[in-house]
């Protein structure tokens, strides 16, 4: 069974029933089990949200065995070829494979492109692994809204490492690594342009940056392009405003720096759990992360008021025109809901 088959809406009704057999799906290890859980999540049928709400619930206590590594880069970088390569070497490792693949969504129908298993053929073809593109849906940064649920859902079905690939424009890369133990960086060779911008913000983020598609007439620049890389690391260490971030170059193609790669995760996910920075990480992104859905689920309370949706958007306009500041109008806003 493929695991398009898997992500279809069940319009099954709610109930203790489903719950029950999604939960012992989830704790057979079965795919479609796992599938159906992600699509209950990410629906925004507030009765199928609820049921899927529950079914997280049920299996939290399986959760947290697995590495969750966040890929991000430009588009074209190659992160999808890049976690198939990393993908086989997993499995040919005797471990089950995870991918949350984060698709560009079709603005008019906010369906995904699903492009990413076609540039995933291991991983497609085996059923130790499982692929899940979900749509952004217009989301802040390019991360699926339910794509931390959807990590613990994999980890309760017995994935041992969880890879996320976003895809890679702008806030993405802040999003992904605040939901994953591990974030890698994917950059082209002679990636100047990055180079002359590298601010303490991203180096910050990335644990490692990998220089990919260093084959071919490429092979040279991507050698290149890492040592500069390295260099620039190095002076902004030396000045105190970055922590250690490995620069690798890699070529999936040639299959090669894949194994270095995997390396250095392994090595710094094991230093991690051991000393306690892991737990801690994850605690960290556990409060964010609960704060964004308060605040989320604030905001929606607040725009449902009667008229507040309406005069939000009046205001809204007002700003994006000049004619408000958008502290002034926000003021407004408040002080006219206070009192109705």
């Amino acid at each position: 069974m493929s695991e398009a088959e898997g992500t279809a809406v069940d319009d099954t009704p709610d109930g203790s029933a489903e719950v029950e057999a999604v939960v012992e799906g989830i704790q057979g290890r079965d795919r479609r089990a796992l599938a159906k859980a992600i699509t209950l999540i990410e629906s925004r049928r507030g009765d199928r949200a609820e049921v899927g709400q529950e079914v997280l619930e049920r299996v939290m206590p399986l959760t947290g065995g697995s590495i969750r590594l966040g890929v991000s880069g430009i588009p074209g970088v190659g992160k999808s070829t890049l976690i198939d390569a990393l993908g086989k070497l997993l499995l040919d490792r005797g471990q089950r494979v995870a991918v949350l693949a984060v698709d560009p969504s079709s603005t008019v129908s906010g369906g995904s492109i699903l492009g990413d298993k076609s540039r995933m053929p291991h991983l497609a073809a085996d059923e130790r692994a499982f692929i899940r593109p979900s749509p952004t849906a217009a989301n802040l940064g390019g991360v699926a809204r339910r794509t931390r649920e959807a990590i613990l859902l994999a980890e309760a079905a017995g994935y041992d490492v969880v890879l996320v690939e976003t895809v890679g424009v702008g806030q993405s890369e802040v999003e992904v690594a605040q939901m994953v133990d591990f974030f890698a960086l994917l950059l082209l060779p002679g990636s100047g342009d990055e180079l002359q911008g590298l601010k303490k913000g991203i180096v910050e983020l990335a644990d490692v940056i990998v220089i990919h598609k260093a084959d071919g007439d490429l092979a040279d620049q991507a050698r290149r392009t890492a040592n500069d890389y390295r260099a620039a690391l190095r002076y902004l260490g030396a000045s105190g405003t970055a922590r250690e971030v490995e620069v690798l170059t890699a070529s999936a193609h040639e299959g090669e720096g894949i194994e270095e790669l995997w390396s250095l995760v392994q090595e710094r996910w094991e230093k991690d759990r051991t000393s306690g920075a892991l737990d801690e990480r994850r605690r960290a992104q556990q409060r964010q992360w609960f704060r964004r859905l308060v605040e989320e689920k604030v905001m929606d309370e607040f725009l449902s008021r009667a008229g507040v949706a309406s005069r939000f958007e009046s205001l809204e306009s007002e700003v994006a025109a000049g004619r408000k500041t958008a502290g002034g109008a926000a003021d407004e806003l408040v002080a006219a809901t206070r009192s109705n």
